[in-house]
């Protein structure tokens, strides 16, 4: 850093502009909330940046409700069809005839970001981007302040009342708590996915999900030509060493195409090795630092929760702000954990319950081979009970009851 600091002040300081920071920067501007977005990414990364797609019916129903899904309304694609695939054969779930008979909205997050940029400069917010935090303070009784590098090299101090962590599991707002300043559970699960990102339009017109002795496979459309692809791989796989004739051959021979037709094949663009996790703090919350989206609670993709969790949150911190800083309430402010917790955990379960559902150790010992055997079982009950069929729609599309404590004025 060069030169003299460049001191701001706002209400409430953002860290990170991904869905969680942007959907919480919008509605505090909608709320005559003062507020700054500090990204340490340019523009052009957060806008391309490939990432989860699939939206609740309640994640919809939040954006639409404060005037922030013109894009994906016009642009998302409903889905409302997950298959199974297994050696025993296939089945189709039409989950939303079931359950709360709802469906999901498919919208890449990147062009999700990229309207909430727009709409958030629209509406006259402050956002840097370039520009990574190198320092967070005052968490312990003085006035919070976050230390940036502007890309030029110069310095910056923001200094607010409160700041908003949605910089992610490995994000700066983390690592800034004091030690055992909050509580952490985490879970390895063991799994790990080749996530790919295919040119290439879907091969089904539903969610895939496919279950064989290699592991698992797994198909989801992300728009009319790009479709993402998952295959499950040894921990520690590198990405690269699976080329494309290797990835096709094994997602050909995973997802059954001698039985159900060949897969629609394109350049993978994109490819990454992911370690299903889940990591909870409790409480998301400490003195004037609020943790939103993956850095108050990872959850494995299995299940995409992730950007819906990161949305629920987002209104509900917002809400609490502008009670505190607006109308001189604190007490949404103070019970943010007790709001966020429940419904993190109900996604968690669900999480976890997916994973078991879809994956199972290969070995030929004893209890590789019993917890194979449950999975089939699992299987079978999710095709045949219609009760267990309405408790899959309702989870895997919703989030559970959410916190409603009353709407901003």
């Amino acid at each position: 850093m060069t030169g003299p600091i460049v001191e701001h002040e706002s209400a409430v300081l953002i860290i990170g502009a991904g869905p969680a920071g942007l959907v919480l920067g919008n509605l505090l501007l909608a709320a005559g909330v003062e507020c700054v977005v500090v990204e340490r990414r340019s523009r052009a990364y957060v806008e391309q940046r490939a990432r989860a797609g699939f939206l609740a019916s309640d994640t919809v129903r939040t954006l639409s409700r404060h005037g922030l899904a013109d894009g994906l309304l016009a642009g998302g694609q409903t889905h409302d069809v997950c298959q199974f695939r297994t050696e025993q054969g296939e089945f189709t779930l039409k989950y939303g005839e079931l359950g709360n008979r709802e469906a999901h909205t498919v919208y890449p997050q990147q062009f999700l970001v990229r309207d909430l940029v727009a709409e958030y400069l629209r509406r006259g917010g402050e956002l840097h981007f370039d520009t990574p935090v190198t320092g967070l303070g005052g968490l312990d009784g003085e006035r919070p302040w976050l230390l940036a590098e502007a890309p030029d090299g110069t310095a910056h101090r923001f200094r607010g009342r409160y700041v908003a962590g949605c910089d992610g599991r490995q994000g700066v707002a983390r690592t800034a708590l004091p030690d055992g300043a909050v509580g952490r559970l985490r879970r390895g699960h063991g799994v790990s996915w080749l996530a790919l990102l295919a040119e290439a339009p879907p091969s089904l017109g539903a969610v895939a999900y496919a279950v064989h002795e290699r592991g698992f496979a797994g198909h989801m459309a992300r728009t009319p030509s790009v479709t993402r692809y998952y295959l499950q791989c040894e921990p520690g796989t590198d990405p690269e060493s699976w080329d494309e004739d290797r990835i096709w051959a094994e997602l050909e021979l995973r997802m059954r195409a001698d039985r159900h037709g060949p897969l629609k094949r394109g350049p993978i663009v994109e490819r990454a090795v992911v370690d299903l996790e889940s990591d909870v703090l409790d409480p998301i919350q400490y003195g004037p630092l609020f943790l939103v989206g993956d850095a108050a609670a990872l959850i494995s993709p299995s299940a995409a929760k992730g950007a819906n969790l990161a949305v629920m949150a987002a209104e509900v911190l917002a809400r609490a702000f502008t009670a505190d800083l607006r109308d001189g309430d604190p007490a949404p402010l103070a019970r943010y954990s007790a709001d966020c917790l429940p419904v993190i955990w109900r996604a968690q379960e669900f999480s976890h319950w997916m994973i078991g559902l879809l994956h199972a150790p290969p070995g030929d010992d004893e209890e590789s081979r019993f917890l194979r055997a449950l999975r089939t079982a699992r299987l079978e009950s999710l095709r045949t009970s219609r009760t267990h069929q309405d408790h899959f729609a309702e989870n895997y599309v919703g989030l559970g009851p959410t916190p409603n404590h009353g709407e901003s004025r």
